[in-house]
C-alpha cells in the first residue's frame, strides 16, 4: 500500500508540476518574468498558489524551469544525431519539429527571445553547461558530416543559426506576418512554409530533400 501510494503521489506530483509549467509558459509569455506574479500562475492551472510555491520555492526557479523545458524540448529531435546518419534526413526532422514547435507553443519561443534580447540574465549556470555543451557537440555533428562529403556549408555552427532564426521568426514575429498576410497562419500555411524551408536550407547545402518532405 504505501509503495503504491507514494507512486501515486509521484503521478500526482507530475502532473502538478507539468500544469503549472504549462501554466507559468503563457504568463511569462504575456507579462515577462517581472510582470508575472505566482498568483496569476496558480490561477491559470488551476491550483492553489501554495502548490506553485511548494514545487518551485520561488518565481525566478519556475521562470527557469520554463527556460529549461525550452530548451530541452527544442533540442530533443537532434539530440543523439551522430556523423552515421543521413543529413538530409536529421536536418528536415529537425527543422520540421522546430517549425511545430513555433505552431503549437510559440510561447517558448517568444519567452527565449524576450531573455535574450535582455541579455541573457538569467541564463547563467545551466545554459552555459547545457545548451553551449549541445550546441558544441552538435556543430561537431556537422564537421564530420562536411569532412565525409555529405554536406556543404562553410560553416556549421552558423547553419544551426539560420536554422533557429528561420524557425523562431514564425513564433516571435507572427503579428508581423498576420498583418502582411491579412490572416493568422494555420496547419496549411505552416506545411508550406515548412516544405519551403527545408527546400531551401538543405538544396543550400547540397543535399536531396527527402520525399516525406517534399
Amino acid at each position: 500500500m504505501t509503495q503504491n501510494k507514494t507512486i501515486k503521489e509521484g503521478r500526482v506530483g507530475a502532473a502538478n508540476k507539468q500544469l503549472i509549467l504549462s501554466a507559468a509558459e503563457k504568463e511569462f509569455a504575456k507579462n515577462g518574468l517581472k510582470g508575472t506574479r505566482i498568483q496569476q500562475v496558480a490561477d491559470r492551472a488551476g491550483l492553489p498558489k501554495t502548490n506553485v510555491l511548494y514545487y518551485f520555492k520561488t518565481k525566478e526557479n519556475l521562470y527557469l524551469a520554463v527556460l529549461e523545458q525550452i530548451l530541452d524540448l527544442w533540442n530533443s529531435v537532434f539530440d543523439q544525431a551522430t556523423s552515421t546518419d543521413d543529413p538530409a534526413e536529421v536536418l528536415a526532422r529537425y527543422i520540421s519539429e522546430k517549425m511545430e514547435f513555433s505552431l503549437t507553443r510559440p510561447e517558448s519561443s517568444k519567452i527565449f527571445a524576450l531573455e535574450i534580447i535582455n541579455g541573457a540574465p538569467n541564463l547563467g549556470g545551466f545554459f552555459k553547461e547545457r545548451h553551449v555543451t549541445w550546441t558544441e557537440g552538435r556543430v561537431a555533428v556537422v564537421n564530420e558530416w562536411i569532412a565525409q562529403g555529405k554536406l556543404k556549408t562553410d560553416d556549421a555552427e552558423f547553419l544551426l543559426f539560420h536554422i533557429w532564426a528561420c524557425c523562431q521568426h514564425y513564433a516571435d514575429f507572427a503579428a508581423q506576418i498576420t498583418h502582411l498576410q491579412g490572416k493568422e497562419m494555420g496547419r496549411v500555411e505552416y506545411d508550406r512554409a515548412t516544405k519551403a524551408l527545408i527546400g531551401l536550407i538543405l538544396t543550400g547545402c547540397g543535399l536531396v530533400v527527402p520525399d516525406s518532405y517534399k
